[in-house]
């Protein structure tokens, strides 16, 4: 029974006669799991895969909203913030020692080791509600992105100006089949290929967004307008727009950022040797690193290319038309990043309720039993019943959500701000504090809770920039309109 319940959460172990030299120990780590192989190169690539989303191709709409001096300003000062508080829970994946304490499998179980009490539901409540919101916001973006390919060719095949409107949902159904077959991967421990392919991708197309704004910045074609400030108060938005863009600005580059609602699931994929926390602080330092370069660079360039009108998503909402080939290609390498982001987002979500329910119903053979199946070129999968039905549900639930809330990125923002200020600020900080045994009042300490406070009055602004945003949506939405990313 106890290598059912093994079985049946992320991590699926084999037969002890599947092993080579009949020695099973030789293939577990010092929890007696299937001995972790991942390396500070894979669980970078999981941060990139996490990190850069299309997201990056709206941030030349950020710096416009915040001007040349506040907007790489504020990217730079993110990228810190993010990259400390992740070496802060990279040392917490152990508990007590951060080499060799007991480990801790997810979030809620180091919040549970350092801090306990009702910390870990609320801990639980943001990380979950995040990943939820993220997975619906990919399955919309995703199909914006395939949506665009199709408008691209209308667009090059009958001119600029005719709407060629397409909908989303086909696009959207056709993702879901994609997940749905994905998702019965049964752990992160073996996504790592998918991580990788998508962290290409993202590369992929970032680098052609970067490329084509500095085409058209270098072209001199037609004059744009850009400002120290950003966009203008009376020419380009009124005052209390230029409130809320900011705030919204502000919430975006904060956000694109955060990762933490998965590093703790990232790190459980490092080989023990060398120490987890330290290949996984040498991949927080090369993921972020390389994502601030892209941001900076998408950013700065692209609103260079395109001044305050820069769009939303140069890629999606049509900055470029031309060379129309070229955009499709950077559209559907969009949609495989966020193919495989998904994964990245959704498995610790389908780890949580697996290892839930085992734990709840032991005995019940639907959830515990796993059937070998020999798959052809690929070796042994081990089929679980429940994990199908339950991650196929899921894939779907988040599917039809995406199509009857096309808005729903609106709502994303929100869950992002009450998720960024706890999760990638607030609990790595207490840890830490717990961990070291900081002195209250002491000057490290007073510095912690100043970070923490900043961070937390950033996140109601965003909040409050993502409610505008929503009422917004609201007030404009009609349920059969067909949809498209402007």
């Amino acid at each position: 029974m106890a290598r059912e319940m093994q079985k049946n959460t992320m991590f699926i172990e084999q037969n002890t006669g599947d092993y080579e030299n009949g020695d099973p120990q030789k293939n577990l780590d010092d929890d007696g799991r299937e001995k972790r192989t991942g390396t500070w190169v894979t669980a970078s690539a999981h941060i990139i895969t996490a990190v850069i989303g299309s997201g990056v191709l709206s941030l030349a709409w950020a710096i416009a909203q915040l001007g040349w001096v506040v907007g790489p300003a504020v990217l730079i000062a993110f990228s810190f913030i993010t990259y400390f508080t992740s070496t802060l829970l990279a040392d917490c994946y152990r508990a007590p020692d951060p080499v060799h304490g007991k480990r801790n499998y997810t979030y809620m179980d180091v919040v549970r080791a350092y801090l306990g009490g009702r910390k870990v539901q609320l801990c639980g409540l943001a990380q979950y509600a995040n990943l939820l919101g993220v997975t619906i916001g990919y399955t919309i973006t995703a199909s914006i992105s395939m949506v665009a390919v199709k408008r691209s060719n209308c667009f090059h095949k009958h001119g600029h100006h005719v709407k060629c409107q397409t909908s989303n949902n086909p696009f959207m159904i056709i993702f879901a089949c994609i997940q749905i077959v994905l998702s019965q991967i049964p752990n992160f421990h073996k996504l790592s290929w998918l991580s990788i392919l998508a962290a290409v991708m993202s590369f992929t197309y970032a680098s052609i967004g970067l490329g084509l704004s500095i085409a058209k910045a270098a072209s001199g074609g037609e004059h744009v307008r850009t400002s120290l400030t950003g966009v203008q108060v009376g020419v380009d938005v009124s005052g209390s727009e230029k409130v809320w863009r900011t705030f919204q600005a502000i919430g975006d580059i904060a956000f694109a950022y955060a990762y933490s609602t998965v590093l703790i699931e990232i790190q459980d994929t490092i080989k023990a040797s060398p120490p987890e926390n330290k290949s996984m602080k040498r991949a927080s330092g090369v993921g972020v690193t390389t994502t601030t370069l892209f941001y900076v660079l998408c950013g700065i360039v692209g609103y260079a290319a395109f001044g305050n009108d820069a769009p939303g998503n140069f890629l999606t909402g049509f900055g470029f038309y031309e060379p129309f080939w070229l955009i499709d290609f950077a559209n559907v390498c969009i949609a495989v990043h966020l193919i495989g982001a998904y994964q990245v987002f959704a498995q610790p979500l389908f780890g949580f309720v697996e290892s839930l329910c085992a734990r709840h119903y032991p005995d019940n053979k639907f959830i515990t039993r796993e059937h070998a199946m020999d798959v052809p070129f690929c070796g042994v999968y081990y089929l679980n019943f429940f994990r199908l039905v339950w991650r196929t549900a899921y894939v779907i639930v988040t599917a039809v959500l995406a199509m009857i809330f096309p808005f729903f990125n609106d709502f994303l923002g929100l869950i992002g701000a009450g998720s960024f200020w706890p999760l990638t600020v607030y609990f790595p900080i207490e840890m830490h504090i717990a961990q070291a045994k900081i002195p209250k009042y002491s000057f490290r300490w007073v510095c912690l809770k100043i970070l923490s406070w900043v961070c937390l009055i950033i996140s109601l602004i965003a909040a409050a920039g993502s409610v505008e945003g929503l009422i917004q949506s609201l007030k404009t939405y009609k349920p059969f309109q067909t949809r498209n990313e402007e």
